[in-house]
């Protein structure tokens, strides 16, 4: 899909808002696509780079852009998911290999990583603004016409495999971003009931 996006505002410059009754009607039906029905083509370079411009804009506390982006790609995604699958061998953990599946079938994938900076912002705004990342970069590439799944797994926790994919310090894995084109529709999940989950906060005295 070519999508032209407008230019990124200047800073400082006025951004004027708009009602934007497509994205409610896009958000009321947003599912996402079982990560081993993704396949290609996935969103190339240059789509990329508009998806992750777009991730981008989540809300952050303070501007300390606390995350970054780990690309993983064709050889790299496999080589990197090769060493996962030896690691978790090494251990006679057949589970956690055959866990890896989500992240080999599909063609691309991008890693959000948590990486707090020194301030007054609290590490937990810092660890929440990671997140919010993944959710606007899964929904900027749903909304791109491309299926998107955010997965962890154990990989995303385990030290030696986070060593693996770079991380040091307080880093942590947000979230894998697998990408691809969607084979099947997905089909509709169970919602919960919005009742038991809202308060309004003074009620009953």
């Amino acid at each position: 899909m070519t999508v032209v996006l407008p230019p990124a505002p200047e800073f400082g410059a006025p951004v004027p808002q708009a009602s934007a009754p497509e994205v409610l009607r896009f958000l009321a039906t947003r599912r996402s696509p079982s990560a081993i029905t993704l396949a290609e083509p996935a969103p190339d370079a240059d789509e990329l780079d508009m998806l992750l411009r777009l991730a981008t804009r989540a809300p952050d506390h303070g501007k300390l852009a606390p995350w970054r982006f780990v690309v993983l790609r064709d050889e790299a995604k496999a080589a990197f998911a090769a060493r996962l699958e030896a690691l978790a061998l090494t251990r006679n953990d057949a589970q956690a290999a055959a866990k890896l599946g989500k992240l080999k079938v599909p063609p691309l994938c991008v890693a959000v990583i948590s990486s707090p900076k020194p301030a007054a912002i609290p590490e937990w705004e810092q660890r929440l603004s990671a997140g919010a990342v993944c959710t606007t970069l899964l929904l900027a590439t749903l909304a791109l016409g491309y299926g998107a799944n955010w997965i962890t797994d154990w990989y995303a926790y385990d030290e030696e495999a986070t060593a693996i994919l770079g991380l040091s310090g307080e880093e942590k894995v947000a979230g894998f971003l697998l990408m691809g084109s969607m084979r099947e529709p997905p089909l509709e999940r169970e919602r919960p009931d919005l009742a038991p989950l809202v308060s309004r906060w003074g009620d009953g005295g």
